[in-house]
């Protein structure tokens, strides 16, 4: 057994902080004490207007360059990190444009926390436009490609 008890109000708070600002994982730390709550986020992607409240996990922003909303088969960042187009450095990138995905099929790799996380196709069709370059910092939201 652990030699500090459980803060089970110290977790709620932490919980709902996650909720709040829509991280999926926070950790907090006093002298030999840790506490890290943690929830798994689903990589499903899909579109986001403002009509439909808050924001979900995962949401499409606006492709860069325009204003009426976000194009059609955009898939956006799910989370903050840096993205990848390989599965290692000098192997070949997973997708290139004018590839045929499946859905399911990876996508690229966005690095969280020194996590490697898979990006999945969110449907089926080809890859039309690649918005990010491998190694570049993305952002929660943030338009990664175009699949029409």
């Amino acid at each position: 057994m652990s030699k500090f008890p459980i803060d089970e109000a110290a977790v709620r708070t932490l919980a709902a902080l996650l909720d709040e600002t829509g991280l999926s994982e926070i950790e907090v730390a006093e002298g030999e004490r840790r506490l890290r709550v943690a929830r798994q986020v689903a990589p499903v992607l899909q579109a986001h207007t403002a009509a439909q409240g808050p924001a979900a996990p995962v949401s499409s922003a606006l492709p860069v360059g325009t204003a009426q909303g976000p194009a059609e088969g955009t898939v956006a960042s799910p989370m903050v990190g840096t993205a990848y187009m390989a599965p290692e450095p000098g192997a070949a990138d997973f997708v290139a444009v004018g590839d045929r995905v499946e859905k399911g099929q990876t996508l690229l790799i966005i690095e969280a926390m020194k996590v490697m996380n898979a990006l999945p196709a969110p449907h089926a069709g080809t890859v039309k436009e690649i918005i990010v370059e491998d190694g570049q910092p993305v952002e929660f939201g943030e338009p990664l490609m175009v699949i029409g």
